[in-house]
């Protein structure tokens, strides 16, 4: 049977661990080598032949309709706003409509970023005789994870966060960020805002129903946190090669290392540049970003339009233009017009 697949990108959180980033740019709209993270992960889906991708929308949700139209290629697109958010499964309520005349579901995080197996998930999906899989990562550590997904022997899944297991335990990986949904799961949709885990997930447990898993060993990040962005930025611009080896530079249009300045293991977006006599390494310059002259700076992000002051000395930081109104979290500081946040 050839598959008929629409897929729903979940887009309408606050961006709350991404700030200050995310105040002022939504979150799946935050550059990773020259593309936001919503721009890859639709490309995948065109590629897999989805007929629909529908967005849902709140914080900053007219960026994305602006940044990305009616259609992506080939791909329509669909805008759910939602005044009031729903939720990971009440998100597609308002879309049940447009989701039922299909052999599949996908539902995925749009602070995602990975080469999605979609090809390789779906066939897993169908060959389970399960209403529901979950992607999962084989090599993410569970415990920075919040403990992980727990699957028995069979790829079976059988504990999900505090629930208790309705099976053994036998590995516990962690959440890839997708869902291929059978459509007749809609039916069980509960009105209002939920939750996929605790309004559907764990009840079909303790029912006695089957949710599938399906591991991949692909390149996966979730975005979420400035550390996570910063690697997820730093990792796909490596590709395969490990990243002990890699001294190198991803450079986008008209960014710039002057004469004198070392980049090893950067990030440089666009018109981003990194001045004489500089040292950075390990680090991520969003656009328009300016490191100034003899400056040291490792595993950091320096925010977009920022320009860190001549002989700057800076590690593990997010350095972002002030913004009024906004209260800085523990460990922050403010000097002159820039705001300094540990990552």
């Amino acid at each position: 049977m050839a598959e008929r697949l629409r897929a729903l990108v979940l887009c309408a959180g606050f961006g709350t661990r991404l700030r200050p980033l995310t105040l002022a740019v939504a979150k799946p709209l935050v550059p990773i080598c020259g593309q936001p993270v919503l721009v890859r992960t639709l490309d995948t889906l065109r590629r897999a032949g989805c007929e629909l991708a529908a967005i849902n929308l709140h914080h900053l949700g007219t960026q994305l309709r602006d940044r990305l139209g009616e259609t992506f290629g080939t791909l329509p697109l669909l805008y759910a706003e939602e005044p009031e958010i729903l939720g990971t499964l009440g998100a597609l309520l308002p879309l049940r409509a447009k989701m039922r005349d299909t052999t599949a579901i996908l539902l995925l995080n749009g602070d995602a970023l990975c080469d999605w197996p979609w090809t390789r998930l779906l066939a897993s999906h169908r060959r389970s005789g399960s209403r529901a899989t979950m992607l999962l990562h084989k090599t993410a550590s569970p415990a920075a994870y919040g403990g992980g997904v727990g699957v028995d022997g069979e790829g079976r899944v059988v504990q999900l966060r505090t629930a208790e297991p309705v099976g053994e335990v036998r590995r516990r990986f962690v959440f890839a960020g997708a869902h291929v949904l059978d459509p007749s799961l809609l039916d069980a949709l509960p009105p209002g805002p939920s939750d996929i885990i605790a309004d559907l997930y764990v009840p079909m447990l303790a029912a006695g129903a089957h949710i599938h898993s399906m591991t991949t060993g692909r390149p996966w990040h979730d975005v979420g946190t400035p550390a996570r962005y910063r690697d997820a930025a730093l990792d796909w611009a490596r590709g395969n090669l490990p990243r002990r080896l890699w001294r190198g530079a991803w450079r986008g249009e008209g960014s710039e290392v002057a004469a004198g300045a070392m980049a090893h293991g950067v990030v440089l977006e666009r018109d981003s540049r990194v001045e004489a006599g500089a040292v950075v390494t390990d680090s991520l310059l969003l656009p328009g970003a300016v490191v100034g002259a003899d400056s040291r700076v490792r595993a950091s992000i320096i925010g977009p339009g920022v320009s860190l002051p001549r002989g700057s000395h800076l590690e593990e930081r997010l350095v972002h233009n002030a913004v009024a109104g906004y209260k800085a979290p523990a460990g922050a500081s403010v000097i002159g017009n820039l705001l300094y946040v540990p990552t």
